[in-house]
């Protein structure tokens, strides 16, 4: 198939193409800057945002659309959240309106808000930031666009992710860094909160696998559907990395928004990669 992939520069989306491409599709890689990608992908520069005459055409006329482009993503109460929200959606119109079939979007645990339990597609939704709001907003936007336009909508709801944690905002990333400057101690929460953990690489094996199959669309939980504690997570991680420090628990509040245990119901992609692998 000819996958477009917009935002492919960015965290995860380096790690999509490279899984796209070992899958034997040919790649559309779409960003304003491309550097960490690989030159197995037709790479383009192509402001999104911006008017063009025909958006399908503009990015190759691609089989699938995997938009991941999102502004500020680890800042949850920026601005941008909002400010860029109709141009997604308007972005996500004009090309199925110009021919595109088929559209898998990004979507965030932020969405649902503060839940206890196993998250599905019928899980209702109350998000309690910028962001969280902002792609809430943007699947029920789009979930409405699917059935006025007839196009195949595939919202990939993403969980905790971990792995290429140099590049990344989260607590990995903090602690790879404190790592790299030599320090022993590292300030964290109590680390009870119970989360979907979910290695970016693993993450864009989903995210390709329930993009390119026409069988199980809507809204997709991409992670593992295993809880396990913030607190043994980050032991592991220091510990596979065999690094001297130490956590000082009760150094950060926990935040009184954060669930104390949210974790996806992975039954749809588990259907997805049985027949994948």
């Amino acid at each position: 198939m000819k996958i477009a992939v917009t935002g492919a520069g960015g965290y995860i989306g380096a790690h999509i193409v490279d899984e796209a491409l070992s899958r034997g599709h040919e790649v559309l890689a779409i960003d304003v800057s491309l550097k960490n990608i690989s030159d197995k992908a037709i790479k383009k520069n192509i402001d999104i945002f911006a008017t063009h005459e025909n958006i399908f055409e503009a990015l190759g006329k691609p089989d699938v659309l995997i938009h991941l482009a999102w502004r500020d993503g680890f800042i949850h109460n920026s601005e941008q959240h909002m400010k860029n929200l109709s141009s997604h959606i308007e972005f996500i119109r004009d090309f199925v309106k110009a021919g595109g079939k088929n559209i898998a979007v990004m979507g965030s645990m932020h969405e649902v808000g503060y839940h206890e339990g196993a998250v599905d597609e019928d899980t209702p939704t109350n998000p309690e930031s910028q962001y969280g709001i902002a792609k809430n907003a943007m699947r029920e936007s789009l979930m409405l666009a699917s059935k006025e336009l007839a196009f195949n909508l595939y919202w990939l709801r993403a969980y905790y992710i971990f792995g290429d944690d140099a590049y990344g905002s989260s607590i990995f990333s903090k602690l790879t860094r404190a790592a790299n400057n030599g320090e022993t101690s590292f300030p964290f929460t109590t680390g009870k909160n119970l989360y979907d953990f979910i290695h970016v690489k693993d993450l864009a094996k989903m995210i390709v696998a329930a993009s390119t199959q026409d069988k199980v669309t809507g809204v997709i939980n991409v992670a593992t559907g295993k809880a396990r504690s913030l607190a043994d997570q980050v032991e592991w991680f220091i510990k596979e990395h065999n690094w001297p420090i130490k956590l000082a628990y009760g150094a950060f509040p926990d935040r009184p928004y954060d669930s104390p245990g949210i974790w996806a119901d992975a039954t749809k992609i588990n259907e997805i990669m049985e027949n994948y692998d």
